[in-house]
Formats: C-alpha cells, sequence, structure tokens
C-alpha cells in the first residue's frame, strides 16, 4: 500500500473534498484525484463517494480512515519523540579509541558532565575498524586517513617524543646521534609481530635491535621510567615524567614524524545532533586533556 496515497486520503477526508485538500496541502488537484483512484484500484474497492457537493466515505473507507488516522498519529508522535531526544541529547554514542590514549577519556567524562543524557559505548583497539561492519559512530584516528567513503575531522598533529631516565643516561651515556641508538637498549612500539619497527628521526631512519617490541605505549613508559631502555611515547604519556625529571627527551634535534589526529564518521550519514555535539566539543576541550 502506498502510504503517500494513504495520507493524501486522509487529507481529503479531513477537508471534506479533493479542491479544499489540495489547496490545503499544496498537491495539484489532478494529482490528488490520480493518487486516490490508484489507491482505489490497489485496494479494490470505493473509499470515496463523489459528488458536486464533495466526497463522502463509503463503508470501507470509514475503515481505512479510522485505521490509517491512528497510523499517522504515532508516526508524528514517534517524529516528535526524535526530535525531541535530539533536541535534548539523549542516547546512545558509540566510539573507538586506540589503547592507551589515556588523557581522551578524561575528555569523555568531561563530555558527559555537559551531556548526562548521552550514553557512552566505548571500544578501545589498536586495529583499524570497520565504522559501518563494527556499527561505531566516531573512530579517534591517529594517523593519515586513507578511506574515501569517510569524513574526518582533523583535530590537531603532534609529534611522539624519544626518552630516557636520567639514571640510564647517566649510566650508558647520552647518544649524540641516531646512530648511537644501536649500542643501547631500545623498546619500540610495534603494531603487530610481523613489522619491522623503526625510528624516523628527522632524516635519520634507524633499525636498533630491540629487546622488547609492544603495541602497550603503557608498557613502554613503564620499562622507561624503571631505567631500562630509550623508547619513544606519546607526548601526553611522557610530558608529566619530562616535567618532574624522571624522563628526559633524547635526540631532541632529531624529531619524530608528526602524528594527525582525527575523528572518523561515515560520509553516506548525516551526523546526528548527538554526533555534532561530540565533534564540536572535542576540537574545543581536546587542549586541556592532551598537553601536546
Amino acid at each position: 500500500m502506498d502510504l503517500n496515497a494513504v495520507q493524501m486520503f486522509v487529507s481529503v477526508v479531513q477537508a471534506g473534498s479533493l479542491s479544499a485538500a489540495a489547496h490545503r496541502t499544496g498537491i495539484p488537484l489532478p494529482t490528488l484525484s490520480r493518487r486516490i483512484r490508484e489507491l482505489e484500484r490497489e485496494l479494490k474497492v470505493q473509499l470515496l463517494e463523489r459528488s458536486a457537493k464533495g466526497t463522502r466515505l463509503t463503508d470501507t473507507g470509514t475503515r481505512l480512515y479510522e485505521h490509517a488516522t491512528r497510523g499517522i498519529e504515532a508516526l508524528v508522535e514517534a517524529e516528535q519523540a526524535v526530535i525531541s531526544d535530539q533536541a535534548h541529547l539523549r542516547g546512545r554514542l558509540r566510539l573507538s579509541l586506540p589503547t592507551a590514549f589515556e588523557p581522551w577519556w578524561e575528555l569523555l567524562g568531561a563530555f558527559q558532565l555537559r551531556y548526562p543524557g548521552i550514553q557512552l559505548s566505548v571500544y578501545t583497539t589498536d586495529r583499524r575498524v570497520d565504522l559501518i561492519q563494527d556499527g561505531i559512530d566516531v573512530a579517534l584516528r591517529i594517523g593519515a586517513i586513507v578511506h574515501e567513503a569517510m569524513v574526518a575531522r582533523r583535530l590537531l598533529t603532534y609529534r611522539h617524543a624519544l626518552v630516557a631516565s636520567p639514571d640510564l643516561l647517566a649510566r650508558l651515556g647520552t647518544p649524540g646521534s641516531p646512530e648511537a641508538l644501536y649500542h643501547l637498549p631500545c623498546a619500540m612500539w610495534c603494531p603487530d609481530a610481523n613489522t619491522q619497527p623503526r625510528w624516523r628521526l628527522g632524516e635519520h631512519i634507524v633499525e636498533p635491535k630491540a629487546m622488547l617490541t609492544t603495541n602497550d605505549y603503557l608498557q613502554l613508559c613503564g620499562r622507561a621510567l624503571a631505567g631500562e631502555v630509550i623508547t619513544e611515547l606519546p607526548r601526553f604519556l611522557a610530558v608529566d615524567h619530562i616535567q618532574t625529571g624522571m624522563l628526559c627527551e633524547v635526540l631532541p634535534d632529531h624529531p619524530l614524524p608528526e602524528q594527525q589526529v582525527s575523528l572518523l564518521y561515515p560520509s553516506h550519514r548525516n551526523p546526528s545532533s548527538i554526533v555534532r555535539a561530540y565533534l564540536d566539543f572535542c576540537q574545543k576541550q581536546m587542549a586541556k586533556f592532551l598537553r601536546l
């Protein structure tokens, strides 16, 4: 059954005639008349008796009108409920984050204080999630965006820091060049067991024989604080330790590459009010939490 035609039929009944309904709805009279006749042919019944004085419902038309008006009212109520939910920002927001991106959890706490009606479902992973297949509304992505079916809102760029404890540097010496790292204990971030980790330090690429590789920056931070290794850390993990003197930057004149931080969401969807609120909040508030 053509629901648009049913809605036109209801409009005709409520207006009292085809011409009055055409005037009220802005639908041309010939179109309105044709759609009602098509609906009658589809249902194989006569819904309206037409005369020079207007239209009158048949018994079958009366039954359809009673059921149709209840359905239309329910749809209107549902539409208003959705609009109200969006206006008051109630609902669920499904997010994906990289592991060990600790400051973002503080940002999410502040977001929920601002929007207490929003429920968060947060999934942490270092793999590149399929937002559609995995049911994710927005993903926080580190690195270049190459997925053409996604919209990326770039938030910022930053660099990781090469760090070591003062005790390790006092014991083994401070490296004066990237090549010196080949003779020092290094621990390196690596996405999987089959990738050869390397550091791009300015114009130099080095592949020291790492005593530890892992995809867990928190473990790398712990080993650096223990004075066991030189390692690479996201600056938000290292900044407090650098400020307190527990870690020192190594080879600061040979910086690691820039990292791009973006929020990713499907391009074929119109972002909901909840998603737009999250994107805007992150854009405005992230500097308070990342301290890059």
